[in-house]
């Protein structure tokens, strides 16, 4: 299933890159770890991590390399996405201190830090020096998914960001050029607002469908709609909260325009859009049946078919489009950052040095180099040098485009809604999302969906998630900066 050969070159480049980029008399903050781990040869760490082609990292090559390094084993617990959160605060109440190491969604990470699972990190940057590496991080990961309250609980280690895919050679056509010029009056371009994307997708559609295009095509089920939501109506101006007062405010003007508009959008969407998740769509994407998605960064990759040759991606629909892809930032340019992941320390670890300087490994400039490019896990690029390294520019023959515009996502992306008790909030947004798609009015759907919101924050205590909600605005990504 795993290419060896493929860690080989991986590394190879790596190291250069890094040698040619520090000078030699100074230790990297992978050095120091190993260096500082090799005490606690013959001990195990256990480790939260996400089940599927995530944990493949942990199990096939960081996990046994560290062995190699430190002596020390680590165990992964593979636990399903849903219902990790879970399981962690289950870990923290019962204090049985099963796990030593945490994956963490960062918009978990108010709740669970408040809750006192998580260990605060700040004494153990500065004991292993890791500070300086903290700030090569992208900003938008950085400034967003690291800090509750002042202090540090988590490392950000994955770069999911929501990027705008197209077909780069029907952008390009003259013939779909002309005819969109005629159809429109307008010169096709890859949009940049929402209401441009509705001119262009409804456009190509007409001018394509005939050969088997839409315009767009997009996840629709409601866990990937819900971000789509979050992005575009912060984009086109809404606010969560009012401020004063904590009394939700999605059922504002803002929130009803983009609930339409979406559901209008299918219109020019292949037929069943609405019951797309994530595989229907990267399947019709990769067949050449649309010419624009958005999605996470493993769509750019595997459009390109990078990785899919791996027994582990063999799920993955063949490409059709290699060569054929641009890369953008979303309509209105400020991308959700859309769940990703933060690596922390359980506060009831029985091994938490050695625990830190395992995730402190992990999420190094050196390290996490290598993981980024590994084939066949998701973890994407979240450090500045991630967006200029020469093995990962080499990738493929228009790498260079995709971490471009993964490196400017990193400096615009919005933070997902954090609050006390988030997800209750976000599956209310998941319910109104499944009544859109059957049908209901979108001002009837979004007032009952405000009006839950308000029942959950009063229970939790307005003056309560109002600290937390102010803190979580208050963050740069939160909000689109006019």
């Amino acid at each position: 299933m795993i290419n060896r050969r493929d860690f080989g070159k991986i590394s190879l480049v790596a190291s250069l890159a890094t040698t040619m980029g520090r000078p030699a008399w100074a230790a990297s903050a992978a050095d120091t770890a190993v260096k500082a781990a090799q005490q606690y040869k013959g001990r195990t760490i256990t480790i939260v991590w996400e089940a599927g082609l995530q944990s493949l990292d942990p199990t096939h090559f960081s996990g046994p390399k560290w062995k190699e390094l430190t002596g020390m084993d680590v165990k992964v617990v593979e636990v399903a996405t849903a219902e990790m959160f879970t399981k962690i605060m289950q870990d923290y109440k019962s204090g049985a201190g099963a796990y030593d190491a945490l994956n963490v969604i960062p918009a978990w990470m108010p709740d669970l830090a408040q809750a006192g699972a998580l260990e605060v990190l700040d004494p153990y940057v500065e004991k292993y020096g890791y500070a300086p590496e903290l700030q090569t991080i992208a900003p938008t990961y950085r400034d967003n998914q690291m800090k509750v309250g002042g202090k540090i609980y988590g490392f950000p280690d994955d770069g999911d960001v929501f990027l705008m895919y197209y077909r780069r050679d029907l952008f390009e056509d003259p013939a779909v050029q002309k005819a969109f010029k005629e159809k429109t009056g307008k010169d096709l371009a890859v949009p940049k607002t929402w209401a441009d994307f509705d001119v262009v997708g409804a456009g190509l559609t007409d001018i394509l469908k005939d050969k088997g295009i839409y315009g767009a095509s997009f996840f629709r089920q409601p866990p990937y709609a819900m971000y789509m939501f979050e992005e575009r109506f912060r984009n086109e101006g809404g606010k969560f909260f009012d401020a004063d007062t904590m009394k939700a405010a999605i059922n504002s003007d803002v929130g009803v325009k983009v609930f339409t508009a979406m559901r209008n959008e299918n219109n020019f969407m292949p037929p069943g859009v609405e019951q797309f998740g994530f595989v229907e769509n990267l399947a019709t994407f990769l067949q050449g049946q649309s010419a624009m998605t958005i999605s996470w960064p493993p769509y750019g990759r595997w459009a390109e078919g990078y990785g899919t040759d791996q027994e582990a991606l063999n799920w993955v629909p063949k490409t059709t489009i290699a060569g054929k892809v641009g890369y953008a930032l979303p309509p209105g340019g400020h991308p959700e950052l859309a769940a990703g992941f933060a690596l922390s320390i359980s506060s009831t670890s029985k091994n938490k040095d050695a625990a830190y300087l395992f995730i402190q490994w992990l999420n190094s400039e050196d390290v996490s180099r290598q993981r980024v490019q590994l084939p066949y896990t998701l973890r994407d690029p979240f450090r500045d040098a991630h967006y200029a390294d020469p093995g990962y520019l080499a990738l493929w023959p228009n790498a260079k485009d995709y971490l471009a515009a993964l490196k400017q996502a990193s400096q615009t992306g919005l933070l997902d809604l954090s609050l006390l008790q988030t997800d209750k909030y976000e599956e209310v947004l998941r319910q109104a999302i499944s009544k859109l798609w059957a049908g209901d009015d979108p001002k009837t759907i979004l007032d009952a969906a405000a009006a839950q919101w308000n029942d959950i924050t009063q229970k939790i205590g307005v003056d309560k998630q109002k600290m937390v909600y102010a803190a979580w605005a208050a963050e740069s990504g939160a909000y689109p900066k006019i």
